[in-house]
């Protein structure tokens, strides 16, 4: 082994001495020549003497234990990473989680200190404060992936439990509310507002899915949607027919963009003001500018929410311009989702193909399946007849009919 100073040519042709150290050794029979960037010999041997001993450590297998982090710098790391891979609506939620409720709270604490009686005293905050169970338990699962991430959570996972939640917070809006629904939405100076609902109610789709379609995901002479990428792999490039009503939506929304390309998007980025009152197939038209057909639009939400405002009033016979106050619809943009999966089911479409259409996985059309499948006990009598009729057919609710019984032993 040995720390010199390494000799070179200049481009004068004389021969100088380098003012940094190198080190040379071998390890494994393979020479080992590199520099150590200083000028100090003392600190040069040290240098090298740790180079050695890594190479050895990692040779054998052995693996230097991580410096412990403050939650505040490991959540900052993690965010990092996952800026690649989150899409941004995902990141923007793991944001809030950590900044606005994890790191105040457990961010001054090494992440090799966390216990489960500071997360178990978490979650009886976060509720005190009013949060909801479901929320608490997206923002745990943000320090899960964290703590997971070095190896920490193994030791904590027999004690944490996730609290319990309502999984049946979706809500199908009635055939009444849809009608005022899309009412409101035709007369929003938003012109987007009207086809983009109406696709939702109609194909079942995500609010991202729809919003990042471009036109040569719709298919005009098959009548559907060849959808991009989804939340799961398995609503990922699904192909969902177009009923009547999105079809003709679609269309008359096609040719307000005669200059469509296939690559731009079917809700472009526009600015709409307002202009006049004039109404085509449904729509209140405004004024828009600013066009850009290659990156998709912003936010509908005040045009949404001024939306469901406006079909409580259409239901309760309200006039806009009264001063009399009423609550919004009750209907999240994820509840037209809700509504389309609850009407294909009460129709008789069976699971699998709703669960095709609207791109469930496998294991979330189980946990589908408990949450929409509410039967009577006639409904559910009837499946059990047909275990013993010879037919094998299934009896609907009311017309069960007296089946022999066994005979009677004397």
């Amino acid at each position: 082994m040995a720390v010199y100073l390494p000799k070179y040519k200049a481009t004068d042709g004389t021969v100088k001495e380098s003012k940094v150290y190198w080190m040379e050794f071998r390890f494994h029979g393979q020479l080992i020549r590199e520099s150590t960037g200083t000028r100090s010999f003392t600190l040069a041997k040290k240098i090298m003497d740790k180079r050695r001993r890594d190479l050895e450590e990692g040779a054998w297998g052995i693996r230097q234990r991580p410096q412990p982090k403050l939650l505040s710098v490991a959540a900052q790391d993690y965010l990092e990473i996952k800026a690649a891979t989150l899409a941004p609506s995902s990141l923007k939620i793991e944001k809030l989680n950590l900044n606005l409720h994890l790191v105040p709270a457990l961010g001054r604490l090494l992440i090799s200190d966390i216990e489960a009686k500071d997360i178990t005293k978490y979650q009886q905050t976060r509720l005190a404060e009013g949060a909801a169970p479901s929320s608490v338990n997206l923002e745990l699962a943000t320090l899960r992936a964290i703590l997971r991430r070095h190896g920490l959570w193994a030791r904590l996972q027999p004690d944490v439990k996730m609290l319990p939640s309502k999984d049946d917070v979706g809500r199908a809006i009635t055939q009444q509310e849809e009608k005022a629904l899309l009412q409101a939405c035709s007369l929003s100076w938003s012109r987007s507002l009207l086809p983009f609902v109406t696709l939702a109610l109609d194909t079942g789709a995500r609010f991202g899915v729809i919003k990042n379609l471009i036109w040569e995901n719709i298919d005009f002479v098959e009548r559907c949607l060849k959808f991009g990428k989804d939340k799961t792999p398995s609503g990922t490039g699904r192909i969902v027919p177009l009923n009547s009503r999105a079809f003709a939506t679609l269309q008359f929304w096609a040719s307000q963009f005669p200059s469509r390309k296939l690559e731009h998007f079917v809700f472009p980025y526009q600015q709409v003001g307002g202009g006049g009152k004039k109404e085509v197939f449904g729509f209140t038209e405004g004024v828009s500018y600013d066009l850009d057909p290659t990156r998709p639009f912003g936010e509908i939400k005040e045009a949404w929410e001024k939306a469901k405002l406006r079909a409580a009033r259409i239901l309760k016979g309200i006039p806009d311009d009264s001063d009399e106050e009423v609550e919004p619809l009750r209907c999240r943009f994820h509840d037209l989702r809700h509504t389309a999966v609850s009407r294909m089911l009460e129709a008789g479409v069976p699971l699998m193909k709703v669960a095709k259409i609207v791109g469930w996985s496998p294991s979330t059309m189980v946990q589908m399946a408990a949450r929409y499948g509410h039967f009577t006990l006639e409904e559910l009598r009837g499946a059990v007849e047909s275990i013993s009729r010879p037919d094998g057919k299934v009896l609907q609710a009311g017309t069960l009919q007296n089946t022999p019984l066994l005979p009677r032993r004397v």
